[in-house]
């Protein structure tokens, strides 16, 4: 399959998915229940990828805390009113073993379903969760060296952080995993990376994750890095990601890795080897609605910059519809989506849903389609599918000011896309609560005695403008609040 240079993922929260099949069905779906014409849709629609979140074997021990954790259950209460116990099958993030889970149909279903995307030519991510167990996986008892130990003084000074499991081999205290800035996860088990064994073991588990998938987020992926597992447990590792990383392609050769990345290491993931690292500082300045440090962010290399994955929530984050107020939204996205790099959604993000699902959940409770939303990102997804904006060059455009003391130009983000066949996309929005006006930069000598025809492809306006005048001052943009432009070029003359 073709890969373009800017590809569009789309994540499945996979168990709510089946959950809301299995009530149209009336019996339990499996993976494959999910029908080609929502294969076909997707596929129509522009993604390569469709990421599906947790199908991995969970069981029984971290079911177990899920459901007794009262911090959780509070949660998982305010996501669904109506909470039964069987909406709470355990995070999917505590794995016990990297099979697909049975009630989803194992991993001939899997297997299945990939053939059928392939045939569509979508790819298929699945999760790799490298910082922690489930603490019934099998490793607790067979290999419990695999693990990070504590001691008796450890568990009576941080409960939160430790437990006492006890095996065939006697009682042991074990780390709940964890990062070095929050408690423990009470239904994981720390991985040790400063043990070589262990370290070789999660290659395999990548190697044979491999065979069944195109490409792996991996979780948090910056935890195990030997700086931070040194800072968290004191304990030295050799490095775990460049070797893992090629030792996949050793066997498959084309596999992606994308990693959930936090604390500005996104570029030192990269140089790990990974294709994607997520964008969260991007994220972060749009939320904190601010136009300049955003725009800044777009001034790095492209050869970060390429392989950064853009996004406004996955499910982790609040949902987008909550997190960023109507008004806001489309201009976020619109800077968000049409900045170079992966392209990320998730599920629910176009029909404007508002609550976020814990992965402990199977269900989701029920909510309108945001119709005026639904609408912007039809619009925006059109746009996406364009050649120009998959494969083409983008390049950030200088905002100037208009007239002295006027510093509104400030509050623009604003960019072009242009492909080999000279197609080009002018891209602009004012990223501010209030009326902005700026002179857009374009110094592009072919415009030179010619006319230009400015298409908004995200709402109605059409602006004819004389190429001299726009090399000699610029394009002039005078915007509402929080507005935006798409604009496809034509040449008139």
């Amino acid at each position: 399959m073709d890969t373009p240079r800017y590809p569009a993922l789309y994540q499945i929260n996979t168990r709510v998915a089946l959950t809301d099949l299995s009530r149209s069905l009336g019996r339990a779906a499996t993976l494959d229940d999910i029908t080609d014409a929502e294969l076909d849709r997707l596929a129509k629609l522009g993604f390569d990828w469709l990421w599906l979140l947790s199908v991995w074997q969970t069981g029984a021990a971290a079911q177990r805390v899920s459901r007794s954790n009262p911090q959780w259950r509070r949660e998982f209460e305010q996501t669904l009113p109506d909470l039964r116990e069987e909406d709470i099958a355990g995070s999917g993030f505590a794995i016990a073993g990297y099979t697909v889970h049975r009630a989803l149909g194992g991993d001939d279903a899997l297997a299945r379903l990939r053939a059928r995307m392939s045939e569509r030519g979508l790819r298929l991510m699945l999760d790799f969760v490298p910082n922690h167990m489930a603490p019934d996986h099998p490793w607790v008892e067979d290999h419990p060296d695999y693990f990070v130990h504590g001691t008796e003084a450890d568990l009576a000074r941080a409960p939160q952080n430790y437990c006492r499991v006890t095996t065939s081999s006697g009682p042991s205290v074990l780390a709940y995993g964890r990062d070095p800035y929050f408690d423990g996860w009470p239904d994981t088990l720390q991985l040790d990376y400063g043990n070589p064994r262990l370290q070789d073991a999660m290659v395999g588990e990548l190697q044979r994750i491999a065979g069944q998938c195109d490409g792996v987020r991996c979780d948090m992926a910056m935890l195990v890095l030997p700086e931070v597992f040194e800072r968290t447990w004191g304990l030295k590792a050799e490095p775990f990601w460049h070797k893992a990383i090629g030792a996949v392609r050793g066997l498959h050769p084309s596999f992606l890795f994308m990693a959930e990345a936090y604390w500005d290491m996104e570029w030192t993931l990269q140089q790990e080897g990974f294709d994607y690292a997520y964008d969260k500082r991007l994220y972060d300045r749009l939320h904190e609605l601010r136009a300049r440090p955003a725009r800044e962010h777009l001034c790095a290399d492209m050869n970060y910059q390429d392989r950064l994955a853009r996004f406004l929530e996955n499910h982790d984050e609040p949902r987008a519809a909550s997190a960023f107020a109507p008004e806001v939204h489309p201009a976020a996205a619109v800077v968000t989506f049409l900045s170079p790099g992966l392209r990320f959604f998730h599920q629910g993000q176009f029909e404007g849903r508002r609550v976020r699902i814990s992965p402990h959940l199977v269900r989701a409770p029920e909510e309108p389609v945001d119709s005026v939303l639904a609408q912007f990102y039809d619009h925006l997804i059109a746009v996406l599918r364009r050649p120009v904006v998959r494969d083409g060059r983008w390049s950030l455009l200088e905002c100037m000011p208009t007239w002295g003391g006027n510093a509104t130009s400030d509050n623009f983000i604003a960019c072009r896309w242009e492909s080999p066949a000279r197609e080009w996309l002018f891209v602009a929005v004012n990223y501010s609560p209030q009326q902005s006006q700026c002179f857009v930069r374009l110094p592009f000598p072919e415009m030179a005695g010619r006319t230009l025809r400015l298409q908004d492809l995200m709402g109605p306006a059409v602006f004819d403008r004389p190429g001299d005048d726009l090399l000699a001052r610029g394009l002039f943009l005078d915007m509402p609040p929080w507005g935006h432009h798409v604009f496809d070029v034509q040449w008139l003359a």
